[in-house]
């Protein structure tokens, strides 16, 4: 009787720590302080915007089991070869980067590719049937009211650092008077619309007289780009932009339905608020 009773008290004490550290529960799924204190931390927001964020991932996470919507390995490749091919380099070379530069392994890295490509399988199969393409006045008056969104650089003037290694290309950008035979440079002008997306962010994130990042390259080795200086476009026209402004357009309104949509289903779902961790 003594064991019984023992055995009983260690059950209920596992389960109220269990239940001690739930914050939230969404229909069967539970969400804990530390994950609401994670998503606090990475994403510099208060407890309860850290809350709403991972309600909304739960609920489409229990709307894509109930939808079906799956994403098979090859889909998971073929993204991240994608991703490799725009930055110009080989899918090993970019395994090594994403952990350089985020930490993750190229296993973590699959599992977040693979559930951003649920999440958009789900969104189009919510959105696309209700969304039509703007008309000419709607592009028109949208591109009259975000010009300065579409103005960027019209090239970048460069010089292009590489190294069979990391540590030693870091040197040189930490000490600009540093010399080996083993750094090769390469000036180059690098038009905008002719680089990668990624490519033009880094660039245009680096002021003038500064190196960016060290980051791979398609070789095998590592580059920095130095910048000398930047040109600037005159305003673009819309006839210039009016692809950019398109998907502009249609990204804010996929994004309102979409919050319409989770905002019911959230109406909709059992959810429990036990506690919220301390802001």
């Amino acid at each position: 009787m003594i064991k019984l009773i023992l055995a009983l008290f260690v059950v209920v004490s596992l389960q109220a720590k269990i239940y001690d550290g739930v914050a939230v529960v969404v229909e069967d799924k539970v969400i804990t302080l530390l994950d609401i204190t994670k998503e606090m931390q990475t994403d510099h927001v208060s407890a309860k915007k850290a809350a709403d964020i991972l309600i909304r991932k739960k609920l489409e996470s229990i709307e894509i089991q109930h939808r079906g919507v799956t994403v098979t390995s090859s889909e998971v490749y073929d993204d991240i070869k994608k991703m490799a091919e725009r930055n110009h380099m080989r899918i090993s070379d970019f395994y090594d980067a994403v952990r350089e530069n985020n930490g993750l392994t190229s296993e973590e890295l699959k599992k977040k590719i693979r559930q951003k490509l649920l999440s958009q399988k789900l969104y189009n199969a919510i959105a696309m049937r209700s969304m039509s393409e703007p008309s000419e006045d709607e592009i028109e008056e949208y591109f009259e009211l975000h010009k300065n969104e579409f103005k960027h650089p019209a090239s970048f003037d460069v010089i292009i650092y590489e190294a069979p290694s990391r540590t030693l290309l870091q040197e040189k950008v930490d000490n600009p008077m540093f010399y080996s035979p083993q750094i090769g440079t390469n000036e180059q002008v690098l038009p905008y619309n002719r680089i990668s997306p990624e490519l033009a962010s880094l660039l245009s994130k680096t002021e003038v007289g500064h190196f960016t990042p060290v980051i791979p390259n398609a070789k095998g080795a590592f580059m920095s780009f130095y910048i000398k200086s930047v040109e600037s476009a005159e305003d673009a026209g819309l006839a210039a932009v009016k692809a950019q402004v398109i998907n502009a357009i249609m990204a804010e309104k996929r994004e309102a339905l979409l919050s319409d949509y989770f905002a019911r289903l959230r109406d909709n779902a059992d959810i429990n608020i036990i506690r919220m961790p301390q802001s």
